[in-house]
């Protein structure tokens, strides 16, 4: 079964679906089992969300080398690049805009303040 559909996706508020509104920020072509991935993606992304959120109230831990961020950071990469890879040319010109994939890649511990730190990955 390979017949793809349109769908319109809003990661904010984590939705998909099959007609547009408002919210949706993202539009894709799929077939059923790529849907199902991206529902995956997105309930991965979510869960990995919430554990951060938990973490924040660690006062004593750097969310810096936190695994609860860099959890979220690299299911949204992983997210974000399932849909560039089957979005439209609009979807894949906003998400070049974001820069975010990019960014997350970029851990930025390379810059100067981090050379001599313990925990610099």
């Amino acid at each position: 079964m390979n017949d793809q559909k349109i769908y319109y996706v809003s990661v904010a508020h984590n939705l998909i679906q099959d007609v547009p509104n408002d919210s949706n920020e993202f539009v894709v072509r799929m077939n059923d089992e790529q849907l199902t991935k991206l529902r995956d993606l997105m309930d991965e992304v979510s869960q990995s969300d919430k554990y951060a959120f938990k973490r924040t109230f660690v006062p004593f831990k750097s969310a810096d080398h936190d695994d609860a961020a860099e959890e979220f950071d690299d299911r949204t990469i992983e997210l974000y690049t399932y849909l560039y890879q089957y979005g439209d040319e609009k979807t894949k010109k906003l998400i070049d805009s974001m820069n975010i994939i990019s960014k997350m890649e970029d851990t930025g511990y390379d810059d100067p303040g981090y050379e001599d730190s313990p925990l610099n990955k």
